[in-house]
């Protein structure tokens, strides 16, 4: 019996240790009331958000994309980032209005927020869903609708 409460032990102590922000994530503070019940999960939308009727700051989204995504996707949406040489497949070409004419803007935003895998696409391509907001990503959806050619002539982001 010896053996399995000092495996028991260790087990507890080795999954207390940890950084000090899980270990404060998980504890409340002393003089925080007992917490009620967490509510239920709500499942993921089926489809993108809408976009806000505002508009969108394709500025912010430009500056956006060429942190995050000109890597792969190059300067100019061109596929031909720095990275890209190393991508199989190549990253899509944002500047191509054939190609990027036909995605509508959900797809696009769905493309960013969730991955390549999420919509049948390399899973080469990350999601940003985990650091970028929902506003954050339809800006990079409108700054990507300035880079086609043929420009693109469909519904704004």
């Amino acid at each position: 019996m010896k053996p399995i409460a000092l495996c028991a032990a260790l087990l507890a102590i080795a999954l207390g240790c940890g950084s000090s922000e899980q270990k404060s994530a998980a504890a409340p503070p002393a003089s925080a009331p007992p917490a009620a019940a967490a509510p239920a999960p709500q499942p993921a939308p089926a489809a993108a958000p809408a976009p806000s009727a505002a508009g969108r700051d394709v500025a912010r989204g430009e500056a956006t994309y060429q942190q995050l995504c000109a890597s792969c996707h190059g300067m100019h949406g061109a596929g031909d980032g720095p990275a890209a040489q190393g991508l199989n497949p190549k990253p899509a070409h944002h500047s191509d209005g054939a190609y990027m004419n036909a995605l509508s803007n959900e797809h696009l935003f769905r493309v960013i927020k969730e991955g390549g895998a999420a919509v049948g696409k390399s899973p080469a391509m990350a999601p940003w869903g985990g650091a970028l907001s929902d506003d954050q990503i339809w800006d990079v959806v409108a700054y990507v609708r300035t880079l086609a050619v043929p420009p693109y002539t469909g519904p704004k982001p």
